[in-house]
């Protein structure tokens, strides 16, 4: 290849050897999502330096596609080899971050990359014709994102965003009208319904089969005061109907999110609150360049989130329509005052509480 004036080897060199890194921690990434799928990490944080036939029986595995797991585990810096005993280890630090008794499960979040890829022929027919990829394309992402969910939202929904609205605990305690826009699998409001008795939920979304499994979900608890519907956000049909009206990460892959927010305007009530969860970021890709994990947001939002949305002819905002964008909507859809929040223990999401007086 020939090399112009301004061509610096020892840059060449190093961005050659970043991509030697990332390539090698695709892999990584991959070889996680099936270590979670199939419970290895939770077997071997349970057990001392094993063999990897001791490690296949405990989990009920196949011994020769555990070990070739493990090469990948070993030489990728997350399992311990003992090569004198021939036996593997799971160090507890690292047990923490691939668990769900962790404090993070990082394995499950590895999901989406076989996830999102399995859509890679359509979108490519997307870069080239226009469209978008549609809901019935991604058959595991709404499990996926509810695993994901359940870290980030529900089990942070007592101790930190409920509080983000002063005196909202003591309502639902009492008992009010709560309404959850594009709630998926149902768990927060699940959680909710069965924490405040007093209160009555609903939860609507686009997707059938996430309300099927919210809907289950809700018959095996026993829950009286809940239900679920699959209902089309943009238009609700509610006017001044609800106390607490949510959404959690369902936004900006609507296909058309003013309508949205239009429609929950209309179904809150005068004093009513709309607590929201989103994508953390800036309107501005100049300054999402320090963002921890801005290059996969955006490419969660270019395989899923836009494309979603454009596959009905939406509006393609994309998971990283920022919060600049998110506060003008709001304002535009008849909210008067929106307040933006961030958590200690949350780099991923903004949370915004919004009113219309």
């Amino acid at each position: 290849m020939m090399k112009d004036s301004n061509y610096n080897q020892i840059k060449a060199e190093a961005f050659s050897e970043s991509l030697i890194d990332i390539l090698n921690k695709s892999a990584i990434a991959l070889a996680l999502s099936i270590g979670d799928r199939v419970g290895l990490f939770k077997v071997m944080a349970g057990l001392p330096a094993s063999t990897s036939k001791q490690i296949a029986c405990a989990a009920n595995l196949n011994e020769r596609y555990v070990r070739e797991w493990l090469g990948t585990m070993v030489t990728g810096r997350v399992v311990n080899y003992f090569p004198e005993t021939l036996t593997y280890q799971l160090p507890p630090e690292h047990a923490a971050f691939l668990t769900e008794e962790g404090e993070y499960n990082f394995a499950g979040a590895m999901q989406f990359v076989p996830v999102l890829a399995g859509v890679e022929d359509k979108l490519i027919k997307c870069f080239e014709k226009g469209g978008g990829v549609p809901y019935s394309a991604y058959p595991r992402f709404h499990e996926v994102m509810a695993a994901e969910s359940a870290q980030t939202v529900v089990a942070a929904l007592e101790p930190y965003i409920l509080p983000l609205v002063p005196g909202l605990k003591e309502k639902l305690e009492a008992g009010i009208d709560v309404l959850d826009v594009g709630c998926g699998a149902g768990r927060a409001m699940l959680k909710l319904a069965e924490t405040y008795p007093n209160s009555r939920f609903t939860g609507y979304d686009f997707s059938e089969e996430g309300i099927r499994h919210a809907n289950n979900e809700k018959m095996k608890r026993g829950l009286t005061n809940i239900r679920f519907e699959v209902r089309d956000a943009a238009d609700l049909g509610h006017m001044e109907d609800y106390d607490l009206i949510t959404s959690f990460d369902a936004i900006h892959d609507q296909a058309n999110p003013a309508a949205m927010l239009n429609s929950i305007a209309e179904a809150l009530r005068p004093d009513g609150v709309y607590l929201i969860q989103d994508i953390a970021g800036s309107s501005h890709l100049e300054k999402n360049l320090e963002h921890p994990v801005s290059p996969f947001l955006y490419t969660i939002s270019l395989t899923h989130c836009m494309t979603v949305s454009l596959a009905y002819e939406g509006a393609g905002l994309g998971a990283m329509w920022g919060e600049e964008k998110a506060v003008e909507m709001m304002h535009a859809a008849g909210f008067e005052n929106v307040s933006v929040h961030h958590l200690d223990h949350d780099f991923m999401n903004t949370y915004y509480v919004a009113t219309k007086q």
